[in-house]
């Protein structure tokens, strides 16, 4: 899924108020959280933090706005919940096209009972934050947390960064995030474009989800920053190829779907009573159930323009397993000169998981020109190996890519495509033992297509290296191990729900 965080020019990140500012604001919302699941009390958090931006009308319009719902909160209203209820309703972003707002009202989180005083308290907290885009990011964090044990974390801000700095998308591009989560990659994308061309960008920027929740999330998270773009109705984005093609696709996919399976052409067609064409995105041979991964690839693919790129984060296991299937995709994504790019990251840089994951970057025109590189990449893959390239968070044991991390790794892959990040003359890119190599796809091609970066860029032969290797290796198949008694938990559980 997508994330949240506001990013500077230098590659900063702002918008990070201390905690004590909000304190207020998260105080009442534990307080909450007491009454309801602690997950609706989050998005009643971002709701009211919405209203304030947005529930603004003309006077005598009888509306229900924001000031008006800040005199309830001030008169300590003992009915404050359904004033709420009222003004939620009216102003929260529609979930489709009807224009009754049925689905946005299906979806607003009801304040409990006994919750009053809580709700006035947290709607005078809100009205007095100074810097509510900052209370965003935190309420969007508090969120993901309590999203993060179902698998439904939000993309941290410096991997988004990561990926749309890989990317590169130039102004006036058409961009899909197609598991957009909270719009996370969608803000990053358009913060982007205005930080090089210091004007409001003129992109298209497109989101799908499949969870109404977070497809409701992500529509409040763009209307409070002020970024134009489009939310689909919530579905998925699997179960169909893309109607139109785009310039940059960005993903933060899910990984290992349990219970993803292709169409049965065969069935299809006998229900609609005449032949029905092979699936574009996979004309040839469907992904056998269970493979989503190669299936998400693939989807993603399909709907890249002419010159379109993509970034996305993906499972290990892609990039190496010997599974027949996974083979033959990387033999035909290699084959049609697809992957530019595949990056190691650190494990566990994500909080939720020790799974390992890489970052692929598909390009479908990896030739110099103007305004993109000056050094002709056909027939090329660079792998980075990042691994170990992680800072530890103060006060916690958790991990984050990091600023300089995710500088070293943009420069890289700019210096390697001839271009440097802001557009200007490129430094020399050379291959440096342990970090990074760039192979041709004829040598790839006799390793079993081995797109796993860990396995390129290597450091030379030796005892401490064998030794740190052999650690790694034994890391990351716990860390597969782990995941997949994750995934089995989940699916005992759906079975024992259903019994």
């Amino acid at each position: 899924m997508s994330d949240m965080g506001t990013v500077r020019r230098s590659g900063r990140i702002e918008g990070l108020a201390a905690p004590q500012d909000f304190a207020e604001v998260r105080r009442y919302r534990a307080l909450l959280a007491r009454l309801m699941n602690a997950h609706d009390a989050a998005r009643l958090v971002l709701g009211l933090l919405h209203l304030s931006r947005k529930a603004r009308a003309a006077p005598g319009a009888g509306v229900p706005t924001w000031s008006w719902l800040l005199g309830k909160a001030a008169e300590r209203s003992p009915l404050i919940g359904p004033f709420v209820s009222q003004c939620l309703a009216h102003w929260l972003p529609e979930m489709d096209n009807s224009g009754d707002g049925t689905g946005t009202r299906d979806l607003i989180p009801v304040p409990p009972r006994g919750a009053d005083a809580a709700l006035c308290g947290l709607i005078l907290a809100i009205d007095s934050v100074q810097q509510p885009r900052a209370l965003l990011d935190h309420c969007l964090r508090d969120l993901s947390a309590e999203q993060a044990r179902g698998n439904h974390y939000f993309t941290p801000d410096d991997m988004a960064r990561l990926m749309v700095g890989a990317a590169a998308p130039q102004d006036g591009d058409s961009v899909l995030d197609p598991v957009c989560g909270s719009g996370g990659l969608l803000v990053a994308t358009h913060r982007y474009i205005h930080e090089r061309v210091e004007l409001s960008p003129t992109m298209s920027l497109r989101g799908k989800e499949q969870h109404a929740h977070t497809s409701q999330v992500a529509r409040m998270n763009l209307a409070v920053r002020g970024v134009e773009a489009q939310v689909f109705p919530p579905g998925d984005s699997l179960a169909e190829p893309e109607s139109d093609r785009y310039d940059i696709i960005l993903a933060n996919l899910p990984f290992n779907q349990h219970d993803w399976a292709p169409e049965d052409q065969n069935v299809l067609s006998s229900r609609a009573g005449r032949q029905i064409p092979p699936d574009p995105r996979w004309p040839e041979e469907a992904p056998p159930r269970g493979s989503a991964n190669s299936a998400w690839i693939l989807h993603i693919a399909h709907a890249l323009a002419p010159q379109g790129r993509a970034a996305f984060l993906m499972a290990d296991s892609v990039a190496k397993s010997p599974q027949p299937f996974a083979q033959r995709l990387r033999r035909k994504l290699l084959g049609a000169d697809l992957v530019e790019c595949v990056i190691a990251l650190p494990p566990r840089v994500f909080g939720h998981t020790d799974a390992t994951a890489c970052l692929w970057v598909l390009n479908k025109d990896k030739r110099a020109r103007p305004g993109w590189s000056t050094i002709d990449r056909r027939g090329q893959v660079l792998f980075i190996n990042a691994r170990r390239s992680f800072e530890r968070v103060s006060k916690s044991g958790a991990r984050r890519l990091g600023e300089a991390h995710t500088e070293r790794i943009l420069a890289t892959l700019a210096a390697w495509r001839g271009a440097e990040a802001d557009g200007s003359a490129s430094t020399l890119y050379h291959d440096a033992s342990g970090w990074s190599q760039s192979c041709p796809t004829e040598k790839i091609a006799k390793r079993e297509h081995n797109l796993m970066p860990t396995s390129w860029a290597t450091e030379p032969p030796g005892l401490e290296r064998d030794t740190q290797a052999r650690i790694d290796q034994l890391k990351d198949e716990l860390a597969e191990k782990l995941s997949r008694g994750h995934a089995l938990a989940s699916q005992l559980l759906e079975v024992l729900e259903e019994i």
